[in-house]
């Protein structure tokens, strides 16, 4: 049951995130705080659910599956940023959502990748 409440905890948290991408870029309406506190909220409590209900094995396989989605957003989110910058695109709203989403993914997205690789010099 903790499997399937941590899926849908963090399904949900990286679908906030890609609300907060397409606000800018005219395809959604964000309204109100919910999707900015959601985002990184639902993420981490549903990597943690998923982790805390996995055996240890399996923890590494699906850190490296959050920190990869999470970078996949963060890089969506900077994809975003270069179009509105080369005015390419015209945001409907402010950027601000974009760099957040950029940074938050970034740094959950690279924490998760890095957090069950070996440590240099260690057998």
């Amino acid at each position: 049951m903790l499997k399937v409440a941590g899926t849908i905890l963090l399904a949900l948290g990286l679908a906030s995130g890609c609300l907060l991408i397409f606000g800018p870029l005219g395809f959604s309406t964000v309204r109100g705080l919910a999707p900015w506190l959601l985002f990184p909220v639902l993420t981490a409590g549903g990597f943690l659910l998923l982790a805390l209900a996995s055996a240890t094995p399996q923890v590494g396989f699906l850190s490296k599956i959050a920190g990869s989605l999470l970078l996949v957003l963060a890089l969506s989110a900077a994809f975003g940023l270069v179009l509105v910058s080369s005015a390419i695109l015209t945001p409907a709203t402010s950027t601000l959502s974009l760099w957040y989403v950029l940074g938050i993914g970034a740094i959950f997205g690279a924490a998760g990748l890095l957090a069950h690789r070996p440590l240099s010099g260690t057998r």
